[in-house]
């Protein structure tokens, strides 16, 4: 028998960087595309098309790769969302939300990725040091801008 957390996630993740909305925007969607890489720093480039219906995906080359979703709002320089399954090749429904908000001395990037599906274990247990990597990325490109 199987429990509703087991059919959801729930991460809220959050970091300030002293960089300028504008800086840090561009630094989330480099690190989201070309400065992509895996929590270990192998590089994984990714395309996003940065207009809704957009999609975010990895090309691998010859007509392949893996999509990871599509931009569902996107509005520079405070806000992007992706739908889709991110990094989960199995039947779930995913969220993601960016938001940058200015704050004393630069800007807050708080992140909230939520699925609904059969969320496996490896994925669960590793999704909350993949964000906070990916967040902490982000804000080593947004303060070098």
């Amino acid at each position: 028998m199987s429990t509703q957390d087991e059919f959801s996630l729930d991460i809220c993740q959050s970091i300030e960087m002293s960089a300028a909305i504008g800086d840090a925007f561009r630094a989330l969607l480099r690190r989201l595309t070309t400065d992509n890489s895996t929590p270990d720093n192998r590089p994984m480039p990714m395309v996003l098309e940065e207009w809704p219906g957009g999609r975010w995906f990895r090309d691998l080359g010859a007509g392949q790769g893996h999509l990871w979703g599509f931009v569902q709002v996107i509005k520079p320089p405070t806000l992007l969302e992706l739908h889709g399954p991110m990094f989960m090749s199995y039947p779930v429904a995913g969220h993601i939300q960016f938001r940058l908000t200015p704050v004393a001395g630069g800007v807050e990037l708080s992140l909230r990725h939520r699925v609904i599906g059969p969320v496996e274990e490896e994925h669960r247990v590793n999704v909350v040091p993949g964000w906070q990597h990916m967040l902490q990325q982000t804000k080593g490109l947004a303060e070098r801008a």
